[in-house]
């Protein structure tokens, strides 16, 4: 190359703006920097948010200040897809209710109708527990008086035993078949206090599994000693429904066609032949006088009622509470402080053989092949009827109530929550965790691509001023 036409290439460079090479760099970035920043501060926001989505249900988490405590809602919906189950956080608190049948939510296709739904004591939080068989609210998963525990049978064949689910706290704890070779636990009744529950055992009585032997057991949930309260050859009904008396010394119980009253030590007290179409009335069977309620079925009518029996079972007649008409059953959850009995009503599917007097044992009328759904009714001393209380939609089966909050006597307006559950909500938070992360990552590749494209640019422009230093 000629000297002239090196200076004249030297004097067209020299006319060629500059390429801010390292201002682009800085400025680039920087602007990753803020997209970076912006980019984690949105995920942040969306978990912050999840948990009040989760947290609220449709609902507020807490009641009301005045809201007066726990309270019957005025009807129930179902569980949503992807509730949150009863551990998960946040806690829900005591419940007012638990329900069980074959609706949407409370079965699927391995489950066997085996889930619960749970609903808080003061305000419409949903929660769900699942058994993974048919278990009946209120005849085989229990609430505990205050609300606060669920009582489910748990554990396998070989390991049998009641599962206390803590609403309050989220613990699970595991007590034991006090019946060793037990193939089954389940319970059967709480007492007053919370202090002990009644378990039910199924035994094999020979090797072949032919027969079986049914134990009643009173168990103490501090120390786990357990009372055994009786042993008997398999029968259709037994030890459902057990009921305690309110000063928890006592508690009846029905085994066949019999009703049973012993002391808490297991010593027998009094036992009495029940009437035809009659069975102890429930887990309220106590009245305050301490007399026991049956419920009994009217000849010749589909009406249901409330009767007054002393402990030896003689007959002191119906007390002024109305009956109860076009259901297979009623079943006694307790008493108000007015006298108002607190029923649960299962009204039948069309085509049940329920709807004819008569045609079914006591321990079928509340089977699911022979209920639609149910309704708990408060029936009133002198009332001409009985209240609505709760309704629930077709194919909820089974429901029990906690007894704080039939004693409280509240019934609230409920809103029952629709749209997904927590779980989805969480199962979203940890979606847009993943996707800030992907996108963070990728930000951050390209920073370091920038600034190794800086760093290039700083060596070649020191290699081009050496060289131009040597050319001149």
């Amino acid at each position: 190359m000629s000297l002239r036409l090196r200076e004249a290439l030297r004097e067209a460079a020299a006319e060629v703006p500059a390429y801010p090479v390292r201002e682009r760099a800085v400025r680039t970035a920087r602007r990753t920097r803020r997209r970076m920043a912006a980019a984690v501060a949105a995920v942040l926001v969306l978990v912050a948010l999840v948990p009040v989505a989760v947290r609220d249900d449709g609902r507020p988490a807490l009641a009301p200040a005045d809201a007066g405590g726990p309270a019957l809602p005025d009807r129930i919906g179902l569980p949503q897809f992807g509730a949150l189950r009863a551990t998960d956080r946040p806690r829900l608190g005591p419940a007012s209710v638990v329900f069980s049948g074959q609706a949407r939510g409370l079965t699927g296709l391995i489950d066997e109708n085996g889930t619960v739904g749970i609903v808080g004591a003061d305000a419409d939080r949903y929660r769900t527990w699942t058994v993974g068989y048919e278990a009946p609210a209120g005849e085989q998963v229990l609430l505990s008086p205050d609300g606060r525990r669920l009582a489910v049978p748990g554990g396998s064949p070989e390991h049998p035993g009641i599962d206390l689910v803590d609403l309050v706290d989220g613990t699970v704890r595991r007590l034991p078949s006090p019946r060793q070779g037990s193939t089954m636990t389940e319970p059967a009744g709480w007492a007053p206090d919370g202090s002990a529950l009644v378990v039910r055992d199924t035994t094999p009585a020979n090797p072949e599994g032919s027969a079986h032997v049914n134990t009643l057991s009173l168990v103490r949930l501090d120390t786990g000693r357990a009372v055994r309260l009786l042993e008997t050859e398999q029968l259709p009904v037994f030890g459902t429904p057990v009921a305690f008396d309110a000063a928890g010394s006592r508690l009846a119980y029905q085994v066949g066609d019999k009703v049973l009253v012993t002391g808490v030590d297991g010593q027998s007290i009094t036992s009495f032949p029940l009437p035809p179409e009659s069975g102890l009335a429930g887990k309220g069977a106590w009245l305050p006088d301490g007399t026991l309620a049956l419920v009994s079925h009217d000849p010749g009518t589909d009406r249901w009622r409330l009767r007054r029996v002393d402990t030896t079972g003689k007959d002191l007649g119906a007390p002024a509470l109305p009956a109860v008409a076009g259901v297979t059953t009623i079943r006694l959850l307790g008493w108000q402080v007015d006298g108002t009995a607190v029923v649960v009503a299962y009204r039948p599917e069309p085509n049940s053989p329920a709807y004819f007097p008569g045609a079914l044992e006591m321990d079928q009328r509340t089977a699911y092949g022979n209920v639609r759904t149910i309704r708990v009714l408060g029936l009133a001393p002198g009332a001409a009827s009985p209240t609505t209380l709760l309704t629930a939609p077709d194919q909820v089966l089974a429901i029990d109530v906690s007894d704080a909050v039939v004693r409280a006597g509240r019934v609230r307006a409920a809103a029952p929550p629709s749209g997904p559950g927590g779980r989805v909500w969480w199962a979203a938070g940890a979606a847009a965790l993943l996707l800030g992360g992907l996108v963070s990552a990728r930000l951050l590749r390209r920073r370091r691509r920038a600034q190794r494209s800086l760093g290039g640019t700083h060596l070649v422009g020191e290699e081009g001023q050496h060289r131009r230093g040597q050319g001149g």
